[in-house]
């Protein structure tokens, strides 16, 4: 014999309402921690993210990646409008001639199509970044947590036609039209200002080689820009796939700059690529390599730091590489770059400059040798201080 199903006694209105309510703001804060996060990450060289944990965890690597910018802002800015306007829109469904019913089927759409967009972004993160971010994993979560409480206050307090339903909520609105223009404009407005005069900050160049500066070879055949005769002489070691390592690299160029007498910058290989270092165990950079082999051909051109900066403005995630462009904007040689990844020489040197660095201790990229000291990833402002005292 069958048992009658039992019937679901609601929880008052205010439950479910303050639930959706709680969960939007939820995603309101995630997503303006997130556009802090990738401001910091691209204009602060010592800002690494508490999420940074490994390759496959690491919110940094996924704000560096392009795909961090939609429309020419970037994707958590958009997150802080979307969740605004779902708030204001929310605070409609709890006035009383709401009934309890209207809004709900469009705070439902807009969670639904929340929800589609995280499956994008999370196909992304997998496919294209090859990294995670733990910040944009609980906002998915979020998204999903709207979607069902949208869906469960419809299904605790029903209404017949889930379109007709729509149509219900648009006609609501409509009478409500000067509360809403109230509501929306000020977000509306501020949209508009944002994509017109948002600053590009993730934009950033490479200073231009001066004439004034003087750039030369070591001893043992690597690039150097800075003091002829230097009181301080500042080793790095860098992969022109690393965003860290364009980021520091400008900053140890503007220090450079201003101690143009005093500090040399030496540059030496270390491309954490799977195909040329022996501590990268799986794909990682791939293409770093081959990178690296371009601008030790370059310098025998003369070329060096025209390559180098060049390379490192490659988009990171680029499946191909024009290397006739490269050539042209370089001024080095087209079938010299074409054949470089297959001279051994060119290999050697890169392979040797990897060889010198593990043997130093150097697991990462960027990393830093001075008087002997390694430093990676970053190094102190009171280091450099100290030395040039």
């Amino acid at each position: 014999m069958w048992m009658k199903a039992k019937h679901v006694k609601p929880l008052p209105y205010s439950v479910y309402f303050w639930a959706v309510a709680v969960t939007a703001a939820a995603g309101l804060a995630n997503s303006i921690y997130l556009a802090f996060s990738h401001y910091r990450v691209h204009v602060d060289v010592l800002y690494t993210s508490f999420c940074a944990i490994s390759s496959a965890l690491n919110c940094d690597t996924v704000s560096q990646s392009p795909y961090s910018i939609f429309l020419g802002l970037p994707v958590a800015v958009w997150g802080i409008l979307a969740y605004s306007f779902f708030l204001i829109l929310l605070f409609f469904a709890k006035a009383p001639d709401a009934g309890r019913k209207r809004i709900w089927p469009i705070l439902f759409v807009i969670a639904l199509g929340f929800s589609i967009y995280s499956l994008v972004l999370a196909y992304i993160s997998k496919y294209h970044i090859g990294a995670y971010c733990i910040m944009c994993l609980a906002g998915h979560a979020i998204n999903f947590a709207l979607l069902y409480f949208t869906w469960l206050v419809r299904r605790r307090f029903p209404e017949k036609g889930f379109f007709s339903s729509l149509i219900k909520d648009l006609k609501y609105l409509w009478d409500l039209k000067k509360k809403c223009a109230y509501a929306f404009s000020p977000l509306v407005v501020l949209a508009v200002l944002l994509v017109v005069f948002f600053p590009s900050y993730w934009r950033f160049e490479l200073p231009e080689v001066s004439a004034d500066l003087a750039t030369g070879v070591t001893e043992d055949g690597s690039a150097w820009i800075g003091a002829e005769d230097p009181e301080l002489v500042i080793t790095e070691y860098t992969d022109y796939m690393c965003f860290h390592c364009k980021k520091m690299h400008a900053y140890m160029r503007r220090i450079v700059e201003e101690n143009p007498d005093k500090i040399r910058l030496v540059h030496k290989h270390f491309p954490m690529d799977h195909g040329y270092n022996p501590i990268v165990n799986s794909p990682y950079h791939e293409g770093s390599g081959k990178l690296a082999v371009a601008s030790a051909s370059a310098l025998y051109e003369g070329k060096f730091w025209e390559m180098n900066d060049r390379l490192y403005d490659i988009p990171r995630g680029a499946k191909t590489l024009d290397v006739r462009k490269l050539a042209e904007q370089t001024g080095v040689d087209f079938n010299r770059l074409v054949i470089a990844p297959k001279i051994k020489k060119l290999r050697y040197i890169v392979k040797r400059d990897i060889a010198e660095g593990i043997k130093l201790g150097i697991t990462g990229t960027p990393a830093y040798v001075i008087g002997g000291e390694v430093y990676q990833g970053r190094i102190p402002v009171k280091v450099i201080k100290k030395a040039m005292e």
